[in-house]
């Protein structure tokens, strides 16, 4: 599978050297690292740090997310890898204003480890206060009654929207996590898988499916989905992905939401325009109100095709940070 790459060892390294040269007035690196990324403005003093992180491969996801009313920092790890403690570390310490910092970061073995490690490091030998917020969003990967074993997939961009509004507005650490764990408890996604994707040190396909196939609730990382089957239309598809997200979270009629139809590397905004249309017509034959929607690829998978819906359901609080402004390399909300 065609890549346009030099070393393949070198990829992740020379990504962020292009988007720190690209997005100068966005974000900064830091000298000690080379996956530790910042934010290109001087923060208040007394503002809670957002820091964010996960493996490289899902861009704009996590490097896009650092920017005004989203995070503070990033650290990045190789593909599909969590990032070491060194860079959390080295990013908490310079994102720390004096009233904590608060790690996002998606509920996987290897990031809970490390950003737990780091986050005992911060305390131990810097005194910074660390809250955690594992985002659990992925309907597919564990029954509702184990919600807390789910993988955190692209419903992690919402939390650090709504994290970042918190902070950008005031509110301490220990609110900044309670409206991030909120945020988190009040969205789900499903995703669907179409064709696989290669790492760079490989070439090689990440799963196989036949050219007539489809895969609902396939992971981020090419981890099993819930069911193989024939390629269906897109009004179906929708229905399908929406329908498990609806009976794993009821939403009643009058209710308001947001939803972001991301596409996973190779969709287009063709496919995912036909895609939130479907989705559109669902929640309006229900009475539910679209508060505010995003199209687009928002957390990818390399060039894996396939898309998820992501379903946020919202009350006065979490549409206010929401509607909260933003401005980062990957959008503008004014």
């Amino acid at each position: 599978m065609k890549k346009l790459i030099n070393n393949p060892t070198h990829v992740v390294d020379e990504m962020i050297e292009g988007y720190i040269k690209a997005f100068p007035k966005h974000v900064k690196l830091l000298p000690e690292n080379k996956r530790s990324i910042v934010t290109a403005k001087e923060t208040l003093s007394g503002k809670v740090g957002v820091l964010i992180g996960g493996g490289s491969g899902h861009e704009p996801a996590f490097m896009g997310y650092v920017g005004d009313g989203m995070a503070d920092g990033v650290a990045i790890g190789n593909i599909f890898a969590s990032p070491p403690p060194d860079p959390i570390l080295e990013v908490t310490r310079e994102i720390d204003k004096g009233a904590g910092v608060v790690y996002i970061y998606g509920n996987y073995a290897g990031d809970v480890m490390n950003f737990g490690m780091a986050a005992e490091l911060a305390d131990l030998e810097y005194g910074i206060n660390v809250g955690a917020v594992l985002v659990t969003d992925d309907v597919a990967s564990a029954p509702k009654e184990e919600k807390e074993k789910r993988r955190g997939i692209a419903g992690e961009f919402f939390v650090t929207k709504a994290a970042g509004a918190a902070a950008d507005k005031g509110y301490g650490l220990e609110d900044v996590v309670r409206v991030a764990k909120k945020t988190n408890d009040n969205t789900r996604t499903m995703g669907v898988g179409l064709t696989p994707c290669s790492l760079p040190q490989t070439g090689k396909p990440s799963f196989e499916l036949e050219d007539n196939e489809m895969e609902i609730g396939l992971g981020h990382h090419g981890e099993p989905g819930i069911e193989k089957g024939e390629l269906q239309p897109a009004d179906q598809v929708a229905d399908r992905l929406v329908e498990d997200i609806l009976a794993d979270m009821p939403i009643d009629k009058g209710e308001k939401v947001a939803v972001l139809v991301n596409g996973l590397g190779s969709t287009t905004q063709m496919e995912l325009y036909i895609m939130f249309r479907r989705v559109e017509q669902i929640l309006s034959e229900k009475g539910i109100e679209i508060h505010r929607s995003y199209v687009g690829s928002y957390s990818t998978s390399l060039e894996m095709g396939g898309c998820s819906v992501t379903i946020t359901k919202l009350d006065d609080e979490l549409s206010e940070f929401v509607d909260h402004p933003a401005d980062c390399p990957m959008y503008a909300q004014r």
